[in-house]
């Protein structure tokens, strides 16, 4: 089974967060990092509701591994 890869961040993209955030780069960063930590709190719930046998012995990581 091939792993699955993640689409490439588009500089567009970037540009559609400043656009949203009205250019207040702070302010983008900001949204982006409280969504980055709720995300977290949802994984670490999930990886606490979910048993070893329902995930066939995966576990969810906090931390990315960039294959560089």
């Amino acid at each position: 089974m091939k792993p699955l890869s993640l689409p490439k961040i588009e500089p567009d993209v970037i540009e559609d967060v400043l656009a949203w955030h009205g250019g207040d780069a702070r302010t983008a960063i900001f949204a982006l990092l409280n969504d980055c930590q709720h995300l977290r709190l949802q994984l670490a719930l999930t990886e606490a509701a979910a048993s070893s046998g329902f995930t066939r012995g995966w576990r969810p990581r906090f931390d990315r591994q960039d294959n560089a």
